[in-house]
């Protein structure tokens, strides 16, 4: 799918070969513009292809919900368009709640879903047995949103970077950007461990690993990273045809007749030397999440102080030394979310993963993407910060970036997602996360 081959130039270099990264390069060469990119390890190595899988506009963050309509549109065409199959399925995402007080948290959702024209309902204790099949459910309601959809990430993200080279651009992996060239004062090139690519703009889409990149060009981005693990498991009944979570379980049925299954009550977080350098930032959010923030000082604090923060062009960097960021899951949290699958559905009692896995998820202050450009250094441009919201995001923010890069008026506003609101003194408040 990829080459070795490293072109002299480019019109746009996309650095990130992720959903966003890919989603990019794949809307600016419907464009007809050239475009090249640059992958460090593989395509979806890293969290792209560890996510649920799920594609929700239920629950969003208010500032999100115009861009996940945009993405949604296009994820309904996706695999016409790409001639592909990424798993997509319109199967609905459920919201458990074991409460009342939990019932009533949704209402707030339910008015705003009614503003964007989002199929949003309520459900009582009997529809959700209703639509679960479940003689004795053991929630007093739920959310549910039809309109909601899965897709297959590991599916997915390939698929879009293959119609990246359809459409006749490049796309380069096992190729670490250094940093980038400058003239005048504004872009002119990148340069990679294997050498320099002339361009007239560069998008960093380089997911958790876009605050060191731009720390070494002199840009402040507020971005810390937490671990969520994930499971796959053997075929097993379905309780579902699509996606639910309650307080201490989350699945979504698989194309393969299992489960992708997590314990979502409590997020992992390692610290690190960049927790401190971006408390203060922060700190908003941390409150907004304590309940469910498990805190945990170990040797990846260690691993993180031994990274270089800074580097020369010439020199082997972060990127080059990490190919692809594989953590290890937690083990204790999936072991418990196959025990919570067990009491709630008797039917997936004894099931079994086939595989567990882990992926750092890039979180900003404010929960929200930075989708912008960079106005000090004109010609480079910023997509990172999703917050685990990127998958169902992916294509909309490849399209929204796309129209930034190419002097089109974006579909929706971008106010929300502009750079510059972390560091002109914007009060940031934390979003839904």
């Amino acid at each position: 799918m990829t080459t070795d081959a490293l072109p002299k130039d480019a019109e746009v270099v996309v650095i990130g070969g992720g959903v966003v990264g890919a989603s990019i390069a794949y809307f600016l060469a419907k464009r007809g513009i050239a475009v090249a990119l640059c992958e460090k390890g593989r395509i979806a190595g890293e969290q792209s292809s560890r996510n649920w899988g799920w594609i929700r506009q239920q629950g969003r963050d208010v500032r999100e919900v115009p861009a996940i309509l945009e993405s949604l549109k296009i994820w309904r065409g996706l695999e016409a368009e790409l001639d592909e199959d990424v798993g997509f399925r319109n199967n609905g995402v459920l919201y458990l709640a074991e409460s009342e007080a939990q019932l009533a948290e949704h209402d707030d959702w339910l008015a705003l879903a009614k503003t964007h024209g989002i199929d949003s309902r309520r459900l009582g204790r009997a529809e959700v047995g209703e639509l679960l099949g479940h003689n004795d459910p053991p929630w007093k309601g739920g959310l549910y949103t039809p309109s909601d959809c899965q897709a297959e990430p590991a599916k997915a993200v390939p698929a879009i970077a293959r119609g990246v080279e359809k459409l006749g651009g490049t796309v380069i992996t096992n190729c670490a950007v250094r940093g980038l060239q400058r003239v005048g004062g504004r872009v002119s090139g990148v340069v990679t461990e294997r050498g320099e690519i002339a361009c007239h703009a560069v998008v960093c889409a380089a997911g958790a690993w876009a605050s060191l990149f731009n720390g070494n060009l002199g840009f402040r981005l507020p971005q810390l990273k937490v671990r969520g693990s994930v499971g796959r498991t053997e075929p097993a009944p379905q309780v579902t045809e699509g996606a639910l979570s309650d307080s201490h379980l989350s699945l979504r049925r698989r194309q393969d007749g299992g489960y992708t299954m997590a314990y979502p009550g409590v997020t992992q977080y390692d610290i690190v030397p960049e927790s401190f350098r971006y408390l203060r930032a922060f700190l908003p959010l941390i409150r907004h999440s304590r309940r469910g923030l498990k805190l945990r000082l170990g040797r990846r604090f260690a691993e993180e102080l031994g990274i270089a923060r800074r580097w020369q062009l010439d020199e082997t960097t972060p990127f080059e030394q990490v190919r692809v960021l594989d953590p290890k899951p937690n083990e204790r949290f999936l072991a418990q979310a196959l025990v919570e699958a067990g009491a709630r559905f008797p039917s997936l009692r004894g099931i079994k993963f086939v595989e567990t896995w882990a992926g750092m998820i890039d979180v900003t202050p404010d929960a929200i993407p930075v989708i912008s450009p960079v106005e000090a250094l004109p010609g480079y441009f910023i997509a990172a910060g999703f917050s685990g919201h990127g998958f169902g995001l992916g294509p909309g923010a490849g399209l929204l970036m796309a129209q930034l890069v190419a002097g089109e008026t974006p579909a929706v506003d971008m106010t929300p997602f502009r750079y510059s609101r972390f560091i002109d003194g914007t009060k940031i408040v934390p979003g839904h996360y």
